[in-house]
C-alpha cells in the first residue's frame, strides 16, 4: 500500500519550478502528481511572456511526442479486437508500402538499393523499427534526409500539414532507411500508424481517438484542434534564440507560427491537452488498462506495450540522446526505465516526453503519476527542467 507525498517536500518541487518561471526560462508550468488516492496540482507564472492569462489546471498545451502512447494505446485497441494483428504484413490496409525497396547503406543515393527482407508490420511500427524516421547524424552526409525534407516529411514536433493518404503515397515514394526491424529510427512510424489506425478501424484517426480513448477517460480538452473560442487557453510556444540569448515565438521548420492550433491528426505529434486529461490517461496505463468501472485496455496490453523490446544490437545501432540507451528501453509506443542510474530512474517507470517540453510517466512500483506541461523547444535547459520535475517529484514520497 502506498503512501502519500509531503507537502513540505511538494513544496520544494514548486520552488524550483518557480524559480525557472522567474528567471524568464519559461513563462509558467502546470503539474500534477498522483500517488495512491492524492493528487497534487500546481500552476505558475503565465500562458504567455508578454503576461498572458495565469496558468491554470485547464491551461491547454501543445503535448507533441505524448501522442504516440496515444496512438500507440489505439493501435492496441484494433489488436484486441483482432482487426489487427501486431506480425502480420501492414499491406493489406497500407498497399502502398507494399514490396519496401532498402537503401544499400544509409548514406548511399537514393538510387542504389536493395528489396526489403519481408513487408512491414504493427510491431515494427509501434517499435519504430519500420525503416523510417529521423537520421541523427548530421545533415548533409545522408541523401534521404533531403528527401524527406523536399518531400515535406522531415520528422518534427508538428505533423506536415498532409492529407492521410498523401502523406503515406509520400513515404511511399521513398526507400526504406534500414532493413524492417533492424534498428530503431525515431517518430516517422508513428505518423503513419496513425493511417493504419484510421483504415483499419473505418474512421478518421481523431473520431477513432475521440470515441475510444477521449470519451472513456473524460479527456474532455485533448484534441487536434483548438476551437475560436477556447484559444485563450492555449500556452504560448517558444524557443530559444542562441544569437540574443532570448525566448522568442516558436516558429515550425516549415515557417508556421503557432499562434493558434489546428493540425492534420497524427500518431506522431499534434495533440493539445490539459495536465488533467493527461494525468487520466496516465493513470488507466498505470492501472494496467482500466478506468474507474471501465476497461480500456486488458492487462496483458499494457504489460506488452511496457516491456522493452528492443535487443542490445538494436539499441546499439541506434543512435539517440547520448547515454539514452543505458538506461532506457522502447516498448510499444512508450520508453521505460531498465537500470536505476538516478534517483528518479526506477525500473519499470514507464512513460514519454514531447519536444515542446512536456513531460509524462507512470511508476507501478510507487503507485505514482507525473506530468509536466511546459512549451518551449526542448534544449538543455527543458531538459534540466524534466529532470529537476522528475527528482522533485520522487523526493516527495512520503514512506
Amino acid at each position: 500500500m502506498s503512501g502519500g507525498l509531503s507537502k513540505a517536500r511538494l513544496g520544494r518541487l514548486h520552488d524550483v519550478m518557480a524559480g525557472y518561471v522567474e528567471r524568464g526560462e519559461v513563462p509558467g508550468i502546470v503539474m500534477a502528481v498522483s500517488r495512491g488516492g492524492e493528487v497534487h496540482r500546481d500552476a505558475i507564472g503565465a500562458t504567455a511572456l508578454d503576461g498572458g492569462d495565469p496558468m491554470r489546471p485547464d491551461t491547454l498545451f501543445r503535448i507533441a511526442s505524448m501522442t504516440k502512447p496515444i496512438a500507440a494505446v489505439a493501435a492496441m485497441i484494433l489488436v484486441e479486437e483482432a482487426k489487427l494483428r501486431l506480425d502480420d504484413p501492414v499491406d493489406r490496409w497500407l498497399p502502398e508500402l507494399a514490396d519496401r525497396q532498402v537503401l544499400r547503406s544509409p548514406v548511399s543515393p537514393l538510387h542504389d538499393t536493395v528489396p526489403a527482407s519481408r513487408p512491414l508490420t504493427l510491431r515494427d511500427l509501434l517499435t519504430m523499427r519500420a525503416g523510417y524516421g529521423l537520421v541523427m547524424e548530421g545533415p548533409g552526409d545522408h541523401p534521404v534526409q533531403q528527401a524527406m525534407e523536399d518531400a515535406g516529411i522531415s520528422p518534427g514536433p508538428t505533423p506536415p500539414p498532409l492529407e492521410p493518404d498523401e502523406l503515406v503515397a509520400r513515404f511511399a515514394r521513398l526507400p526504406l532507411i534500414h532493413q524492417p526491424g533492424e534498428r530503431w529510427l525515431y517518430h516517422s512510424s508513428f505518423e503513419i500508424l496513425a493511417v493504419l489506425i484510421a483504415r483499419a478501424a473505418g474512421m478518421p484517426f481523431g473520431d477513432f481517438l475521440q470515441q475510444r480513448i477521449f470519451a472513456p477517460l473524460g479527456m474532455r480538452d485533448t484534441s487536434f484542434s483548438v476551437a475560436d473560442e477556447e484559444q485563450p487557453r492555449l500556452a504560448g510556444c517558444y524557443q530559444h534564440d542562441g544569437a540574443s540569448g532570448r525566448l522568442l515565438p516558436y516558429e515550425d521548420e516549415r515557417g508556421g507560427k503557432l499562434a493558434h492550433h489546428a493540425v492534420a491528426p497524427s500518431g506522431g505529434s499534434g495533440l493539445v491537452a490539459t495536465v488533467d486529461d493527461y494525468l487520466a490517461f496516465g493513470r488507466m496505463m498505470l492501472n494496467l488498462g482500466r478506468h474507474g468501472a471501465q476497461r480500456i485496455l486488458a492487462r496483458t496490453t499494457v504489460q506488452a506495450m511496457t516491456t522493452d523490446q528492443l535487443t542490445p544490437a538494436q539499441k546499439a545501432a541506434s543512435p539517440f540522446f547520448p547515454g539514452f540507451w543505458e538506461s532506457r528501453g522502447w516498448g510499444f509506443g512508450v520508453s521505460m526505465i531498465t537500470r536505476r542510474d538516478d534517483v528518479a530512474a526506477v525500473p519499470g517507470r514507464f512513460g514519454w516526453d514531447g519536444g515542446f517540453g512536456t513531460s509524462w510517466s507512470s511508476d507501478p512500483q510507487e503507485d505514482l503519476v507525473g506530468v509536466l506541461m511546459i512549451q518551449r523547444l526542448y534544449d538543455p535547459t527543458v531538459a534540466a527542467i524534466n529532470a529537476d520535475f522528475w527528482t522533485l517529484v520522487y523526493q516527495a514520497i512520503d514512506d
